[in-house]
This record gives C-alpha cells, structure tokens and sequence, in this order.
C-alpha cells in the first residue's frame, strides 16, 4: 500500500482528481469505481472543473457505484442515484447509460444483488476503484463482521455508519436500516483501489489500517490483500499514525 500524506481535504481531492483523470487520459474507456458521502464530494467537484476547464472527456467512460441505499426511491434527495447525478454526472459529459447504480427499490433484494453482481462481471474489472474509509473501518458498505469473500449482497447498516450520514437527512430516524453493497471480494477485483481518508474523525481508522492487522473486525484492512492500492490522507487523518515504521510508506 502506498500512503501518500497531504496537507487537507482540498489536496486530497485535488491528488485524487488528477490520478482519475491520468487513468482517463492513459484509457477514455476506462471502469471508474464509484463512492459517495462527505468524503469524495471535492474530489467530484475537481472532476468537474477538470472538465469544463481543461476538456477532460467522460463521454466513453463507465462507473459502477459501490452501494445504495434499499428503500428509498432513487428521486430521493438522500439516494446515491441523486447524490451522483447531483454532485457529479449532471455536470459532465458522461452517457447515463454507462452508469451503474443498485436499483434501490428492486421486487427482489437477493435477485438485485444478482444482477448487480452480472454487470460487475459484464462491465468490469473496475480499472480504478475509489473508496473512503468509515469511522469503524468499513469500505462501501461491508460493516465490521463482512465476509472477506462476499460479493454484492444486503447488509444492515451500523449505528456509527447511520449517525456518519446522518447529515444527509433531515433525522436520523429517515436514514434507512439497510443497503445493497458490492462486497469486498468484489471490490479487490479493481485493478488499483484508491483510499480517500480527510479529518481528526477518520484518524483512528487510518492508524488501524496501517497497523496492517488483518480483521474481519475492520474490513478496510483486507485491502492489504490488493496489489496496488494507494491511501491519500490529509495531515488530520494521519495524526495519529506513529511516523516510526511508516515512513517507508508516507511520501
């Protein structure tokens, strides 16, 4: 794993555009791996500078989001449909035909997850997978106790990941119980994996990833299972990783 430390949330998103748009311009038909939630929002707004100011194309590009909440209609303000087409596809020129997102409302919660499972293997493998880290270690949305060899399946969501997103609903009671996630065999199937860590909340999480203490206990550490996965994290989050040993790894 490579660490590459920054000094705040506003260089980590901009590092993270720029590898994207490295990873475009090196394949215009690239898999982009999607995330949402607080932590990717700048990065998307520098994907979207980047296109209207230098001309960066999405237009042959395909993204797979690594989640979405069940029950919610997608027209929902708190959906992941919404937040991707709010915060990021309305603004360039990528096809929403060549969007991917679990259908939050399916008849069959096990048959979407099926399906979802069929456009990974269809579309994939994701070229470049974007993840965050949550308070409690978990990627997408595979929470403390996710089967390492999981694919897309349901997951009932911890107390700590419903009060983290919280902020998006007007109370904590409207954040639904349950979501449809790609599991994480699922996602170390990318061919490079790149881990957004920003802010005091997350550096307790990023100390433990670094610890490189494989768990089922805190799914983010079977990244370490994937060949090419690089962590950006801002001097907030890294605050309390002991520099001793880890200094081969931070540049």
């Amino acid at each position: 794993m490579e660490v590459i430390q920054v000094d705040n949330y506003s260089a980590m998103s901009e590092k993270a555009a720029r590898m994207i748009e490295e990873q475009i311009c090196k394949n215009d038909r690239s898999i982009l791996g999607l995330a949402t939630g607080s932590t990717p929002l700048g990065l998307y707004e520098k994907l979207i500078e980047g296109h209207k100011t230098c001309g960066v194309s999405y237009k042959n590009v395909q993204s797979i989001n690594l989640d979405e909440y069940l029950g919610l209609d997608k027209n929902h303000p708190g959906s992941y449909h919404t937040f991707m087409y709010e915060n990021l596809f309305k603004e360039i020129d990528i096809s929403m035909e060549h969007v991917y997102i679990p259908n939050s409302k399916p008849l069959s919660a096990g048959e979407e997850c099926q399906r979802y499972d069929q456009v990974i293997e269809r579309i994939g493998p994701i070229d470049l997978q974007i993840l965050g880290i949550g308070s409690n270690g978990h990627i997408g949305f595979n929470e403390p106790g996710s089967d390492p060899n999981s694919t897309t399946h349901v997951v009932e969501l911890a107390a700590s990941t419903r009060k983290d997103n919280a902020h998006f609903f007007d109370s904590i009671e409207e954040v639904p119980t349950h979501a449809v996630t790609m599991g994480i065999k699922s996602i170390l199937k990318s061919a490079r994996i790149l881990v957004l860590a920003s802010g005091k909340r997350k550096a307790e999480a990023v100390k433990r990833l670094l610890n490189k203490d494989l768990s089922e206990s805190f799914p983010a550490s079977h990244l370490w299972n994937h060949e090419d996965v690089t962590l950006i994290v801002d001097t907030d989050a890294y605050k309390l990783v002991s520099q001793k040993g880890s200094e081969d790894l931070a540049r």
